[in-house]
């Protein structure tokens, strides 16, 4: 959650979304086939477009992939804390736009 008076997100709120970056990338590449897998789709094209986060026990990233022909997926990625790190999908969405906001789910 973002106040539009105070720009800084509360603990625990998703931050707004930003550019993705080659990190990003790397994140949603390693989730890939579970995502197919989820979605019953195979995506020849995969390129995480924006990103929004939140701070839990680790962290969540709510990441916006472009999978070609104007289709777009949103994926909530969990990604540990350290020493361990691992990474799993936790939830995958469908159906989406470029033009569909990126948001908590």
């Amino acid at each position: 959650f973002i106040s539009k008076t105070n720009k800084m997100a509360l603990v625990g709120g998703t931050k707004a979304p930003q550019a993705a970056t080659a990190e990003h990338q790397a994140l949603a590449d390693k989730v890939k086939a579970d995502a197919e897998t989820k979605l019953g789709q195979k995506f020849g094209e995969f390129h995480v477009v924006s990103v929004s986060t939140q701070t839990v026990a680790g962290t969540n990233y709510f990441l916006k992939v472009n999978v070609g022909g104007g289709h777009f997926v949103h994926l909530r990625v969990f990604q540990g804390l350290p020493p361990q790190q691992h990474v799993e999908l936790h939830s995958a969405q469908g159906g989406h736009t470029a033009e569909s906001e990126l948001k908590y789910f």
